[in-house]
């Protein structure tokens, strides 16, 4: 039993050493050009696949993916962040990608074999030993949805809308417009908003301080210097918006969650308005949202609930114990308010 130990032992202190040259004396070809030693594709294929399988989420968590603003949503982002390797539904893969090893399938291939939700975790998780990128933003899972109900909408009809199109969209406002021009799904209205707020939100999302891996991708497009002028131009966009509800039946339960505050955490409307013109009140962090888009509002009530989005004390005491339905009328409430006079 000694001699047999003995043995082992040499044969894991010669593995040891043989790997450590390996290392050392850069032995091993790390060339793209010489791919993979035999075998080796497959069985990384197979772990990649199983992995995903195991831990895709449920599609209990899916919104519906059917939904034409998500689809156009992704659509925007798949133009600057995906086409480059994936291509689009109609049009060939680049030759630099193709040479990448792996490489990199034409979307209609890509996701021939995949269920949404094990779409949703190779977009949001991305591939080790690959050129696959995980979602910019952590914790934002949510987002991207809209990439997979792009997918889906491609798997069946083909673009949808035409991403080869919007990834020749290169200049910031033009590129903007496409979704903040004609507001829907979680998409913020901008021109309710004052050019030097906007101007601090693209910072935050350049920097990461705002977690949002579409807005991150958006404004990795723009300059540092150009944000400034960006965000004056978005907050003189003219906006095509249809006003959920109807301005004159007000919902009393919606007007109770708003008006009521404590003495650590005032009202919704204390911050927010109605009472109020656009832009953060002075001594309050919060800009004016009466009139905003419902969906986009119920989106960053979950985040500030969740812990996701944080920097304000404030916001986070408000939402903390918020439910998933006084969100939802916390928010339709203030879709239906009228904008300020000069919005």
């Amino acid at each position: 039993m000694k001699a047999v130990l003995i043995t082992l032992a040499a044969l894991a202190g010669l593995g040891a050493v043989a790997g450590g040259s390996v290392v050392a004396f850069g032995l091993y070809n790390v060339s793209a050009q010489a791919g993979h030693l035999p075998a080796v594709g497959w069985v990384l294929h197979t772990t990649f696949r199983n992995s995903v399988s195991l831990r895709a989420p449920s599609m209990a968590d899916a919104p519906d993916l059917d939904d034409p603003d998500l689809v156009a949503l992704g659509a925007g982002h798949y133009a600057t962040a995906c086409l480059p390797c994936h291509a689009a539904p109609g049009q060939q893969r680049t030759a630099t990608s193709t040479a990448m090893v792996p490489e990199p399938p034409h979307i209609s291939e890509a996701i021939a074999h995949w269920e949404p939700n094990e779409l949703h975790w190779i977009v949001e998780n991305g591939a080790k030993m690959t050129g696959m990128p995980g979602w910019p933003a952590r914790q934002r899972g949510d987002e991207v949805w809209a990439v997979v109900a792009y997918l889906e909408a491609i798997r069946e009809t083909g673009p949808a809308p035409d991403t080869a199109a919007l990834a020749e969209v290169t200049e910031p406002r033009a590129y903007c417009a496409t979704c903040h021009e004609n507001v829907a799904g979680p998409v913020p209205r901008l021109d309710l908003l004052p050019a030097d707020y906007l101007e601090a939100q693209m910072r935050a999302y350049a920097s990461g301080l705002r977690p949002s891996g579409i807005m991150e991708q958006a404004m990795s497009r723009v300059d540092g210097d150009d944000i400034a002028a960006l965000a004056a131009e978005m907050a003189a966009l003219r906006v095509r918006y249809d006003s959920p509800a109807d301005p004159g039946t007000e919902d009393e339960t919606g007007r109770t969650l708003a008006m009521r505050g404590t003495r650590d955490v005032p009202a919704c409307t204390a911050c927010h308005g109605p009472d109020r013109d656009a832009g953060p009140a002075p001594g309050r962090a919060g800009p004016a949202i009466r009139g905003q888009n419902a969906a986009y509002l119920a989106q960053q009530l979950d985040l500030w609930r969740d812990g996701i989005r944080t920097g304000s004390p404030l916001m986070e005491a408000a939402a903390r114990d918020l439910t998933d339905a006084q969100i939802d009328t916390l928010s339709r409430w203030f879709a239906q308010q009228a904008p300020a006079p000069d919005n």
